[in-house]
């Protein structure tokens, strides 16, 4: 199906550092396809790699790359689609999302009920949470470390707390220790030196430390803190972006305590919207509050600038989305 508009806007990643927005097609769903007029996107850590420049980049990107965590209205419908209708709101798997428009798989799609309606909804961030969660196996009980409070650590604090699990959140600013109390954390431990986080988890947990840990930062530093936080026969879940390099690990240790160590990233698709569907649900339940997670709106004409925010981490930054509107409406 074809729309009237004569084009659409589309954030191009120029080179390193530098947006620009270009007037472009509006793309057409295929067979099994759906369009979703977008009314935002997320921006994710993910993007830092090409938005500061790596070799292996190539510039300029396609128009509205990088962008995969929108959200928006169901605009056009593509041949053998069923259970997807013009008119519905749905958080999209996709992949060019910095736009007015992109194209998703149907089955890649999630409806968004009327209560949601206004609010932004990163679904494919959302549903990391909810994923990294599931692998975690936290219930009720159990004490559980999350070191590095962003958008994610806040999220595993959330959904950790309404588990019935006593949370620990250890962080850097004192913004996001007050991010994690707010979100549920039962006790926070500002990370700065090394052994004496690792005394005070020991202190608060009678010697056992923790049955689970989140390390949610991507760092070096704080993953090798995250193992020494988890208990004999604990669950260390590996939540950061670790794509800058190799790591060196305390395997002696994890060997030691027969720590099971778990990469809670996915990459099929379907694990994917899995999350996403149980994402709307927690939002739905009032597991998961979407106000203390998203701190930061800009338009899509400021791309950069929030790019950069994702980047420098101002004090009280949590998630960055960028809004599009109601465009062509």
């Amino acid at each position: 199906m074809s729309t009237n508009s004569p084009g659409m806007r589309a954030a191009v990643l120029m080179e390193p550092g530098r947006f620009d927005l270009a007037q472009v097609s509006v793309p057409e769903p295929g067979p099994g396809q759906v369009r979703v007029r977008l009314q935002g996107s997320g921006l994710c850590a993910s993007n830092i790699p090409a938005f500061e420049g790596r070799e292996w980049f190539s510039y300029p990107m396609p128009p509205g790359d990088l962008g995969h965590e929108g959200w928006g209205v169901v605009d056009a419908v593509g041949s053998d689609v069923t259970g997807i209708a013009r008119g519905d709101r749905v958080a999209a798997l996709s992949f060019k999302a910095y736009a007015d428009y992109d194209v998703a798989e149907a089955e890649q799609v999630v409806k968004l009920p009327a209560m949601l309606d206004g609010q932004p909804f990163p679904g494919e961030a959302l549903g990391c949470a909810m994923n990294i969660f599931r692998r975690a196996d936290i219930g009720a009980g159990q004490t559980v470390a999350v070191v590095g409070v962003g958008f994610l650590g806040a999220a595993i604090i959330q959904l950790a707390s309404a588990a019935g699990a006593k949370v620990i959140g250890v962080s850097r600013s004192e913004s996001s220790l007050a991010l994690a109390r707010a979100c549920g954390a039962a006790e926070t431990i500002t990370m700065d030196d090394h052994q004496r986080i690792i005394y005070a988890v020991s202190a608060l947990t009678d010697g056992a430390f923790c049955e689970r840990v989140v390390e949610a930062t991507g760092k070096p530093w704080p993953l090798d803190l995250a193992g020494e936080l988890t208990g004999v026969g604990g669950r260390l879940v590996i939540a950061g972006f670790h794509q800058d390099g190799l790591r060196s690990v305390n395997v002696q240790l994890w060997n030691w305590r027969g720590i099971d160590v778990i990469n809670a990233h996915e990459r099929d698709p379907r694990v994917s919207v899995r999350g996403m569907r149980e994402a709307v649900e927690a939002v739905a339940d009032g597991r998961l509050k979407l106000a203390p997670l998203i701190t930061h709106r800009f338009p899509l004409e400021r791309i950069g600038e929030a790019l950069q925010a994702v980047v420098d981490r101002p004090d009280g930054f949590t998630k960055a989305v960028v809004l599009t509107g109601e465009v062509h409406a």
